[in-house]
């Protein structure tokens, strides 16, 4: 009996972070990996709630061990997914979400081609650097630097199952609880969620 896999994208200050957490608050039965990075935290983030932040020897120790489902490299720092974590958390019937970009969601597609792959857009570029600014997290030069990777990265969006645009923030959450739902109806879901089922069907 295994969990979905749901792989949510998007440049930064697509909003992803925000849409994931609305949905982990309202929905039951799925986890958020905690992916780990080279970066420093931000003011406000917490080891091992936004991220597990690791220094960079630490980091290629793991990625030598093998320990890492996926591993990119982002506006020059470095993340990684634990793929012991996902193994075992799929495996207990829980579904995960999981936020990475657009290299990393490729890398996890090749280990698991069923997972679900979402990716989050802005309804503009001007929006884009709007919400870049309001954050007050970044200096001017990584807000540039932001903005400039911003079009090469939306132009993996057709690499995805899903796109939504984040122009509502309501509507967008509400968008991607949905994906969420439709993978629970999946067959091959359903059956091993359900044992009877096809039992049921045949009956029919």
């Amino acid at each position: 009996m295994r969990g979905n896999l749901i792989v949510v994208s998007a440049p930064s200050g697509g909003g992803k972070t925000s849409l994931v957490r609305a949905v982990l608050a309202a929905e039951t039965g799925v986890e958020l990996s905690i992916s780990f990075t080279t970066r420093a935290p931000r003011p406000g983030e917490k080891d091992g709630r936004e991220y597990h932040f690791a220094r960079p020897d630490v980091f290629e120790a793991m990625l030598e061990r093998g320990e890492f489902l996926e591993c990119a490299e982002v506006h020059g720092n470095r993340y990684g997914t634990s793929q012991r974590w996902i193994e075992e958390t799929i495996a207990t019937g829980k579904d995960v979400l999981l936020e990475i970009d657009w290299q990393g969601a490729r890398q996890v597609r090749r280990v698991y081609p069923s997972a679900a792959t979402v990716f989050i857009l802005p309804p503009s570029m001007a929006e884009l650097e709007r919400r870049l600014r309001a954050r007050g997290q970044d200096s001017e030069a990584v807000i540039r630097r932001r903005l400039e990777n911003a079009a090469d990265e939306i132009s993996h969006a057709v690499e995805f199952d899903y796109v939504i645009i984040n122009n509502t923030f309501e509507e967008a959450r509400r968008d991607l609880a949905a994906v969420l739902r439709a993978a629970r109806l999946s067959l091959d879901y359903q059956v091993a969620h359900n044992p009877k089922l096809l039992d049921i069907v045949g009956k029919l």
